[in-house]
């Protein structure tokens, strides 16, 4: 059906649109820092505020698009994105971002939840693992240009736009403002696309409609539904520690300009990150995927350690190396989860979404730390992070060959 390939194309779009937001926060942390006078531990609360969200809102949006249906949610989600975008533009100040930050972080979990069904809807359950590694590579293009926008941005200011750089004059903002009106712009452009995609004719199936309270309640004192919400908390804490401090370590130890090398570092680092989900589709069949995430633990883990402890030539290859073997890690530790209890998996599926909140507090114990013993030993958490997911590789049960579905914590 044509409505079909055009709600794919659409999806794709809200992919893009949500992996170009989310993943400009480790660029701007030295900025920001800078610009606020911000020490480490009151940096680490910009990501901590937005992806404490995520853990508060993703079982909330699944009860929302089966009351509601998906367009109506799609709106209410990008609106909640436009009034978070809105704010930090307007009133660029920290206490603004934390509130702005936590906002958009609403509104990206809303999506999330949103749009996983949808996909699978829309394509159909036989082309959903094909369409999850497009949207995964789509995902990774936004990551891969969001920096290179923001480097613009920062050095370029001649060459934009006047209407754009009267803003900044008008509200006497700095420049980096702009990409939240950019961001403003994106969220009102995606809701005219949902108002024009008829979304009217989907509906979720069974397995993906909202459990009764006591499910969510069985499961939550389930140990093995524990682990792996921990093991997903503890991925998405090394994911964000390692992107969000990156830019900043490079500037404080290498005196590297986070402004451009580092954020095209950052960038480099998403890119890899892609890369290393086809590369791992591959992987998966020809090993065990308890084999695959043990090992993408070691490389990450010696990689990590070369980007702290080499040269400033070795940390610029180093760090984004860390996110080609992070790439695998998330789809197998969800996975292995839903592999690991027979039934009930659309509230568990909640569950381990709710874990992403381990992408608020892992930048922000890295920051707290840093702030009194440097970066580069407050970076030492990110490894008791590989160390737990080290351990699920090894006790799990293992998956049915070819379960794994890949994206990254964004996608859930």
């Amino acid at each position: 059906m044509a409505n079909r390939g055009l709600t794919v194309v659409y999806i794709l779009c809200v992919w893009f649109v949500i992996s170009f937001v989310t993943n400009i926060i480790g660029p701007l942390m030295p900025v920001l820092i800078g610009d606020f006078h911000l020490n480490l531990a009151l940096a680490g609360f910009l990501p901590f505020s937005f992806f404490l969200a995520y853990g508060l809102v993703s079982i909330p949006a699944g009860a929302l698009i089966e009351t509601r249906g998906p367009s109506f949610s799609l709106l209410t989600a990008l609106s909640v994105n436009l009034a978070g975008a809105l704010i930090f533009a307007l009133h660029p100040t920290y206490l603004a971002g934390v509130a702005a930050l936590f906002i958009i972080g609403a509104g990206m979990a809303m999506l999330q939840v949103i749009i996983n069904p949808l996909m699978r809807m829309a394509g159909g359950e036989t082309h959903f693992a094909f369409y999850s590694v497009l949207g995964q590579l789509v995902f990774g293009l936004a990551s891969y240009l969001s920096p290179a926008v923001f480097s613009v941005i920062m050095n370029h200011n001649a060459t934009l736009p006047g209407a754009l750089t009267a803003l900044t004059t008008m509200f006497h903002a700095p420049h980096w403002a702009l990409l939240y009106w950019l961001f403003a712009v994106l969220f009102l452009l995606t809701i005219g696309l949902t108002f024009a995609i008829n979304l009217k004719s989907f509906s979720l199936n069974a397995d993906e409609r909202a459990e009764p309270v006591g499910v969510y309640l069985s499961l939550m004192r389930n140990p093995t539904a524990l682990l792996y919400f921990f093991g997903i908390a503890c991925y998405v804490a090394m994911e964000q520690s390692i992107a969000n401090w990156m830019s900043a370590f490079l500037q404080t130890y290498d005196g590297i300009d986070p402004t451009t090398v580092g954020a095209q570092e950052v960038g480099n680092f998403w890119g890899l990150m892609s890369v290393g989900c086809l590369i791992g589709l591959g992987l998966l069949k020809l090993f065990d995927s308890k084999v695959v995430l043990c090992g993408a633990v070691i490389c990450a883990a010696l990689s990590l350690a070369a980007a702290l402890f080499g040269t400033a030539q070795v940390s610029l290859v180093a760090f984004p190396l860390c996110g080609l073997f992070l790439s695998v890690m998330f789809s197998i530790v969800f996975s292995l989860g839903l592999n690991s209890i027979p039934n009930n998996h659309g509230a568990l599926s909640g569950i381990l979404c709710s874990g992403i909140v381990g992408g608020a507090f892992g930048p922000l114990l890295v920051g707290a730390v840093g702030e009194h013993l440097g970066l580069r030993l407050a970076y030492l958490l990110v490894f008791a992070f590989m160390a737990f997911l080290f351990v699920i590789g090894i006790y799990a049960k293992p998956l049915v060959k070819n379960q794994t579905v890949f994206q990254t914590s964004q996608h859930t």
